[in-house]
């Protein structure tokens, strides 16, 4: 345990930032994984605004290690994915 002050409030600060980052994480993710087992190209295109503003917010607030060129390479390879659904 830490013994100085500022080490326990940077261990509560860090665990916080922890828990979004995984959250923030798993539900890009869970996202993915509907638009990828997608039946139709509508149920896709369905879900597709939903992560996108996801990854957005992500990017701009650098959560759960995305920065603006990982989440376009994201939003990338999503298009990419639908586009060849039929």
């Amino acid at each position: 345990m830490p013994q100085h002050k500022s080490c326990k409030k940077r261990l509560l600060q860090a665990e916080k930032a922890n828990a979004m980052n995984r959250s923030t994480r798993s539900a890009i993710r869970a996202s993915l994984k509907v638009i990828r087992t997608a039946a139709t190209k509508a149920a896709a295109l369905e879900e597709m605004p939903k992560l996108f503003s996801m990854l957005d917010k992500a990017a701009v607030s650098h959560r759960a290690g995305f920065c603006a060129n990982r989440a376009a390479n994201y939003k990338a390879k999503v298009a990419k994915v639908i586009n060849g659904l039929a």
